[in-house]
């Protein structure tokens, strides 16, 4: 029989805020073992398939894409690995695609450090785990699904145009944020929500920050 999940699950950490991952790691370093951390999708994936843990622990917004495409790079090569989404985010989009691409639950930053800590060790051992708020709304997302649909969801086909980065940076202009408002907000400079912004214009044909706006707000986004 082999040891149970509490004796030394081994976690990586993945999330673009330093701060953030030390704190997360001063949580889990009393019941587990923390064999590494990143900040992007790229170091991520090479770490992850470096030290193989048991968990991912994950934000789903990353600077080089989202946490899904971390969880897509390495499923099918790393089976045993699971996944756990760790996010400020409680978006429907952001929540089905990194379940649908493979994680075993979906928590928010707002959990405490025990409860961090509890799932975790649940995933672990092979539960699925999700905050109250979003279980019953992922339940009901997968049940509206086609079953033949094997990709990612696409609640509006413009909209999944959009990287998670693009969708954050088009919730925080509809409301009414201005760049470098929504630069402190991410954590990012205020030339790279520009560029942000030039892409998501790009991509949905509009002209103008105005019709971005109203696109957002007809979509209910902000």
């Amino acid at each position: 029989m082999s040891a149970p999940a509490t004796a030394r699950t081994r976690v990586f950490i993945v999330d673009d805020h330093r701060l953030f991952r030390a704190g997360v790691r001063v949580e889990l370093d009393a019941r587990m073992e923390v064999v590494g951390e990143a900040g992007d999708v790229e170091p991520a994936i090479a770490g992850i398939a470096r030290t193989e843990p048991d968990v991912v622990l994950l934000d789903v917004h990353l600077p080089g894409g989202g946490g899904y495409e971390v969880v897509t790079a390495l499923k099918a090569t790393h089976p045993h690995i699971r996944f756990l989404a760790l996010s400020a985010s409680d978006a429907p989009e952001d929540v089905i695609a990194v379940i649908r691409a493979g994680a075993r639950g979906y928590v928010t930053k707002t959990i405490s450090g025990a409860e961090l800590v509890d799932a975790v060790l649940r995933v672990a051992e092979g539960e699925a785990v999700f905050s109250p708020r979003l279980a019953g709304f992922v339940l009901d997302a997968f049940a509206a699904l086609p079953a033949a649909d094997q990709e990612r969801p696409s609640f509006d086909p413009e909209l999944d145009q959009l990287t998670p980065r693009e969708r954050e940076v088009l919730r925080l202009i509809a409301r009414g944020f201005t760049y470098k408002e929504i630069a402190r907000e991410l954590f990012i400079s205020a030339k790279t929500v520009e560029s942000h912004v030039s892409s998501v214009l790009r991509k949905l044909q509009l002209s103008t920050r105005h019709q971005l706006t109203q696109w957002a707000t007809e979509r209910r986004l902000s």
